[in-house]
């Protein structure tokens, strides 16, 4: 790019700039030194590509979606929390906001995450154990009890059943008498990346996208802030997947459910700014900072060029990230509190929208009180002592860094290639892209590759090229065991008991009446949610619920791939 460009781009940052509103905050260093908002190269020197690397708020948004960067709004600090009961994860809420958090992200348990009441009897002995546990809207409501569902943003990780979920959640904010037209939250939904990596689905994909369709429909009509889509990586990478295969199936699941709406009919410009992301930060410091940065860059030029989106809006990549759980060590767990600062830092630095930071005991158990204050408190250390706040893009122009994005933007946009080739000739419903993932989900594609990637990468730890201290390396230690957060036999007893209790206080007949409703309509091609809530309103459970749509859609087994 010549350097008139550059000085006409600069040019154009400043005055959004200044337009923009900033925090009142000190944007100097330590010793009292000012930093600029942003830096690029030289005045009045030319810069071969800059065109991809740009300025904050620009198009594509490699360095950022707002000329502000952090000095306009830092990142929400969003910590994942949930366990045992809904009245033990309302404390736990209490304390993270009390201590400075700034919106909540509610864990479920195994039995709700598949759809199933804590009664019955797959669910013995994992009532609130890797989150909490949610039967019913009563169960909501006491799960946000005193927080005001209109003030807090909420983020729900949940996919197979994110749409009862979604409907409970709801009927707790009504029943709190707050406008639900203007809520503010997250709900994850994506159900390709449980077919891919999670393996936490409900039905076969073609009724579960159906669900996504009618959700992304209903929001987008009724509740405009809400976001009914959160595309997740995480669980991708998790699995064992390499940083790039993270960012492009991540990045095409989200490409999928683009096509979904718009086979619905539905304007790209509405309802894409209601799509969001979730990332794995992992422990690579400079390749995270670069998938995040060509995670932005990709979405952008595909929305406008592929799938023709025009409002700016639509085109921004916004994504919530977490340090990575697959990095934790059960060995010498103190460790974990540097290796997810270092994570945290990626994302920082990457641009993350929201972040939570994993405790240094969630490889061994959920995290008790002090382990999750150490994790809230390693965020706001990074936010309020160590200036990475005061500057957009602080490593942009990096070679290292550049180099490392415009290769994961390469392998990436192979990997599309690859997905596309497999919806191979002929009609696409929704689209080529999400005939080509449902294509890789009935091969085993997804599920061989992570496969292959995971054993290439144990191989190298068990040959020591990788190292892992504390594993297989720096092996001897001083620490003793920690104490650990252990989940009582007694939730699940109490947990029954007032499922039971509610069950029998409540309308039989409304509920059943509801629940055939509900079941008439996903027969049709109406929109599911409005008698989904009315089941609710109603007291259905989530089992009875997903139950019946499980008897109406039938189940899923994944293709065996050896």
């Amino acid at each position: 790019m010549k350097a008139e460009e550059i000085a006409a781009g600069r040019a154009r940052w400043q005055q959004r700039y200044d337009a923009a509103r900033k925090r009142e905050a000190d944007f100097t260093t330590l010793s009292g030194a000012e930093v600029a908002p942003v830096y690029g190269p030289p005045e009045g020197t030319d810069c071969p590509g800059f065109e991809r690397i740009g300025w904050p708020g620009e198009y594509p948004y490699t360095r950022g979606l707002y000329p502000t960067g952090y000095r306009g709004r830092t990142w929400t600090i969003r910590q994942f929390s949930g366990f045992g009961n809904a009245q033990q994860t309302n404390e736990r809420y209490k304390m993270l906001l009390a201590a400075g958090g700034g919106g909540l992200s509610v864990a479920f348990d195994m039995p709700t995450l598949m759809g199933r009441d804590s009664d019955d009897p797959k669910s013995v002995g994992e009532i609130g154990h890797c989150g909490v546990a949610i039967d019913s809207a009563a169960d909501m409501e006491i799960l946000f009890d005193s927080i005001d569902l209109g003030a807090v943003t909420t983020s729900m990780t949940i996919s197979g059943p994110a749409v009862p979920i979604f409907c409970m959640y709801l009927v707790a904010a009504e029943r709190q008498g707050a406008d639900v037209s203007t809520l503010d939250g997250t709900l994850q939904t994506d159900i390709f990346k449980e077919y891919i990596a999670q393996k936490e689905w409900l039905f076969p994909p073609e009724p579960h996208l159906r669900l996504i369709g009618d959700l992304m429909e209903f929001t987008t009509a009724e509740i405009p802030r809400y976001k009914p889509l959160s595309v997740s990586g995480y669980h991708i990478r998790e699995a064992g997947s390499t940083a790039a295969q993270e960012l492009a199936y991540t990045l095409a699941d989200g490409f999928g459910y683009v096509e979904l709406g718009q086979s619905r009919g539905l304007d790209v410009n509405k309802f894409a700014p209601g799509l969001s992301f979730f990332f794995d930060s992992h422990i690579d410091f400079f390749e995270e900072i670069a998938k995040f940065r060509a995670a932005r860059r990709i979405w952008a030029r595909w929305l406008r060029e592929v799938y023709g989106a025009t409002d700016e809006r639509a085109l921004w990549l916004r994504f919530h990230t977490q340090t990575a759980g697959v990095s934790l060590t059960a060995q010498q767990p103190v460790n974990n509190v540097v290796r997810t600062t270092t994570e945290a830092l990626a994302a920082v630095l990457g641009g993350t929208n929201s972040l939570h930071t994993n405790a240094l005991d969630e490889t061994l158990a959920l995290p008790t009180d002090e382990s999750a204050e150490i994790a809230l408190r390693t965020q706001q250390v990074l936010m309020e002592e160590t200036g990475v706040v005061n500057v957009a893009d602080p490593l942009g122009g990096s070679w290292y860094v550049e180099a490392l994005t415009d290769q994961i933007e390469a392998e990436a946009e192979a990997i599309f290639e690859r997905i596309r080739s497999m919806a191979g000739e002929g009609s696409h419903p929704i689209g080529e892209m999400t005939t080509g993932i449902l294509r890789g989900i009935e091969d085993g594609w997804f599920m061989a590759e992570i496969a292959d990637a995971a054993f290439t990468y144990q191989q190298a730890l068990e040959k020591g090229d990788k190292k892992i201290v504390g594993v297989n390396c720096h092996t001897e230690t001083v620490s003793k065991p920690l104490e650990i957060l252990r989940i009582s036999h007694e939730v699940e007893v109490e947990q029954k008991r007032l499922l039971g209790e509610r069950r029998a206080a409540r309308d039989r007949a409304a509920v059943e009446s509801a629940l055939q409703r509900m079941v008439q309509v996903a027969r049709t091609d109406g929109n599911l949610i409005p008698p989904m809530l009315d089941a609710v309103r109603a007291e259905a459970t989530l089992g009875e619920i997903c139950g019946a749509l499980r008897e109406e859609w039938g189940d899923y087994r994944e293709p065996a791939r050896f």
